[in-house]
């Protein structure tokens, strides 16, 4: 993260989102795919990394192959108009002020326990409380239930989960270097890829 002011001076905390190198690999259709959609493919890869298959996919687009990819979906009354494979997308469609849903990858955090994944109080650290101050307790009742309900919160993997927030205002858009500068943070890790789409939920 960064830090920008405007022109009265207000100081405002950005992210910068790179969106060099985003191509259309392809343009599906009502009639031969049963739904609008565009396919887009960023982070270029060469040759040698990509597999035949892939390479014949993206070799519309002037391209070797792409190591992510992203489709977005279009309603059926939408016009194709100016969407063709293997045309660069700008960051000239959003403005400063816009609203924006951000979605990502969080940060993965590995095996945790219930202390720290779902903020369990934890045990009581004196009075014969031996070797269990970090134990989430009881789990379930005896012969009723006789189970552990789904969904109990218990200790396992957190984070690497699909996280979106929305409502993110645009401060700034650099055209020339196809950089976006958003408000606050972004989640998953630094370099993560992170999916731009115009707010949903649109809190004028």
């Amino acid at each position: 993260m960064t830090q920008v002011f405007d022109e009265n001076g207000d100081c405002f905390a950005v992210t910068v989102i790179d969106l060099k190198q985003a191509v259309i690999t392809q343009v599906k259709t009502k009639a031969k795919n049963g739904y609008q959609a565009v396919q887009v493919g960023f982070l270029p890869k060469k040759a040698k990394a990509a597999t035949k298959p892939e390479q014949g996919h993206a070799k519309a687009a002037n391209a070797s192959g792409f190591y992510h990819y992203q489709e977005f979906r279009l309603a059926d009354s939408d016009s194709l108009d100016g969407l063709s494979v293997g045309k660069v997308l700008s960051a000239d469609f959003l403005k400063p002020g816009d609203l924006v849903d951000l979605t990502a990858m969080s940060k993965g955090k590995g095996f945790q326990g219930g202390v720290k994944r779902f903020h369990y109080h934890g045990n009581y650290k004196t009075h014969g409380a031996s070797v269990s101050h970090r134990q989430i307790g009881s789990i379930g009742n005896r012969a009723d239930p006789g189970r552990v309900f789904p969904g109990k919160p218990m200790p396992g993997h957190m984070g690497h989960e699909q996280v979106t927030v929305q409502n993110v205002r645009v401060i700034r858009v650099d055209t020339e270097n196809q950089l976006l500068l958003v408000n606050g943070s972004v989640p998953g890790p630094r370099s993560g890829v992170v999916t731009v789409r115009r707010a949903v939920k649109r809190a004028e």
